[in-house]
């Protein structure tokens, strides 16, 4: 169980970090720092987009942009960080009981 919940841990730390280089990206790409004519560039903005859109979607179909500003990435941030506390808060601690008790 510690294993899974681990696991879990990790998957969500991945996420985190792909949507957090995605919006710098973005914020690159807006601000014309980078070229998206250049081929190594779209591959990375297009994986990027391709790894975070399935989980910024169904936020989006809730909450408008804000003035032009997206917030469903910091949404999206926001929901990791309270699943992580809530797995630290009760998951965690039943599996280390459930574990050296029996």
């Amino acid at each position: 169980m510690l294993s899974l919940l681990g696991l879990i841990n990790i998957v969500l730390n991945i996420i985190q970090w792909v949507v957090i280089a995605s919006v710098v990206a973005s914020w690159l790409v807006a601000f014309g720092v980078v070229n998206t004519r250049n081929r190594g560039v779209y591959l990375v903005l297009d994986t990027l987009n391709r790894l975070t859109e399935p989980l910024l979607r169904p936020i989006r179909r809730f909450v408008p942009p804000f003035g032009g500003l997206d917030l469903s990435p910091l949404i999206l941030l926001l929901l990791i960080w309270f699943i992580q506390s809530l797995l630290q808060e009760y998951a965690y601690p039943a599996a280390m009981h459930a574990a050296f008790s029996g």
